[in-house]
């Protein structure tokens, strides 16, 4: 079914083919925003594996830290830190994981005391990302548990802050809250600290720092990730934690990591490529304009208000900007007390709850990341919602 094009403020929304009927599905941040792009460059991003290549389970054998890594992945990490400018890979030792998610508890892991006489605390600032709860609770290990809000945590023990910046839900840059006057150890999550999402001030030199294929470029379905890690214990520990629970990363998926970075960096670096063509920009630009069809709507709605992100200068576009970040961190106002169950009965979008993140009900994550139908639809609802 074809909806008819709607206008919010001067602006048009663009006819998509859902029924008014059909759940929008915005609960989960599935990168297929980005698809459009990839299918641009066509088989400049193919590769080829023969039936006897890779079979072994090693990568890399001067590699004492992470030795199930291709060495041409370990290049292609530090190149594009290098183009981006947004972390530093100078005296760190690289982990690679199957996704962000398993570095992670990776990380707990390798950061939690070996033999302690109690699990150490884990912690994130609400609102928080809404798995780190259920990623630290599903082992029900006896090194760590969940530890909740760092920002009212008052024990005087150990504890691991994570610190996800910019920040999902909210796209908000963070850094550590924590006010305990006991030891505690970072783990800076950084899946989203890259040009299309947020202005890049500076280069990240934290000593354990998370990032992710999927949130990089697009590529979910691959699985893969990086740390870059200061102290060389903390690196082989995680590293033995993925050895542990998946005797390291698939080559099929390091070979495909190693031919998707070497596209994007190759625009940058080679003179003569057409600003179109480059990915940060071309996903930036999408991004941006996505968010300026939001704003018109929720300007004027009288159910749903969205705070708004101040601009920064970007060392990688050298322009200001506002963030254009991967979710929409929605509060419904007065009178509406259950976003998601509003949001679900009225409109027919499914998003995430805020209390999945540590806040209230008033608040709900949906993704910006998903199809143009999907996203236009929901635009055409919003503008539609009248508070009952």
């Amino acid at each position: 079914m074809v909806v008819a094009t709607d206008k919010s403020n001067g602006r048009s929304i663009p006819a998509t083919n859902i029924s008014p009927n059909t759940i929008i599905e915005l609960e989960k941040g599935d990168p297929v925003v980005f698809e459009k792009y990839w299918r641009k460059r066509g088989e400049e991003c193919s590769i080829v594996i023969r039936g006897w290549e890779m079979m072994s389970y090693h990568g890399d054998a001067k590699n004492n830290v992470c030795w199930y890594m291709l060495p041409e992945v370990e290049r292609s990490i530090r190149r594009l830190h290098h183009v981006v400018g947004n972390a530093v890979t100078h005296d760190r030792y690289i982990v690679v994981g199957t996704g962000a998610t398993q570095l992670f508890q990776a990380a707990v892991f390798a950061l939690s005391p070996s033999h302690p006489s109690k699990p150490i605390n884990v912690l994130a600032a609400a609102p928080f990302y809404s798995e780190y709860q259920d990623e630290i609770s599903i082992l029900r290990s006896g090194l760590y548990q969940w530890g909740g809000d760092a920002a009212s945590y008052k024990k005087n023990e150990p504890y691991i802050e994570v610190i996800t910046s910019p920040n999902n839900p909210d796209g908000i840059i963070r850094g550590p809250v924590v006010k305990s006057e006991a030891k505690g150890k970072l783990i800076h999550d950084l899946a989203y600290y890259w040009p299309h999402y947020t202005p890049i001030t500076h280069q990240a030199d934290h000593d354990l720092m998370l990032f992710t294929f999927s949130k990089c470029t697009g590529h979910a379905g691959s699985r893969f990730g990086w740390a870059l890690v200061k102290d060389i214990e903390v690196a082989k520990k995680m590293t033995r934690y993925v050895q542990l629970s998946s005797i390291g990363v698939s080559k099929e998926t390091q070979t495909r990591v190693v031919k998707i970075i070497g596209v994007v960096c190759d625009g940058y670096q080679n003179f003569g490529s057409m600003e179109s063509e480059l990915f940060f920009e071309y996903s930036k630009h999408l991004l941006r304009e996505r968010w300026e069809k939001l704003w018109a709507v929720i300007d004027e709605s009288k159910v749903f208000s969205v705070a708004k992100y101040p601009k920064a200068f970007c060392n990688f576009t050298n322009e200001s900007s506002e963030p254009s970040p991967g979710f929409i961190w929605l509060k419904c106002e007065e009178g509406v007390e259950d976003c998601e169950s509003y949001l679900l009965e009225k409109l027919k979008v499914r998003a995430r709850a805020g209390k999945r993140f540590g806040v209230d009900s008033k608040y709900a994550r949906i993704s910006m990341i998903g199809t143009d139908d999907d996203f236009n639809e929901f635009l055409r609802r919003v503008s539609n919602a009248k508070k009952e």
